[in-house]
């Protein structure tokens, strides 16, 4: 089961710690300057669009964020 505050959580992400988790799944330089919620996938991925830096442009694309209720994990990949 996913906790009301888990969920609130996993829904308000703050932009930083979407860069923290997608350092910690390999992209170790990646950074965001920005970030939204988007909604949820049909695979029960928590999707975020976030904006970076390309090359001195503005540019976004989407993160997928998976919640493991049983190891209380979260994981993100482009």
């Amino acid at each position: 089961m996913i906790t009301a505050d888990k969920l609130r959580l996993l829904t308000n992400m703050p932009t930083v710690m979407l860069t923290a988790g997608i350092r910690h799944a390999g992209y170790k330089k990646d950074m965001f300057k920005g970030s939204r919620f988007v909604g949820m996938t049909n695979a029960n991925e928590f999707c975020y669009e976030v904006d970076y830096d390309d090359f001195g442009e503005l540019a976004r694309c989407k993160v997928f964020v998976r919640y493991d209720p049983t190891a209380d994990q979260v994981s993100m990949d482009y």
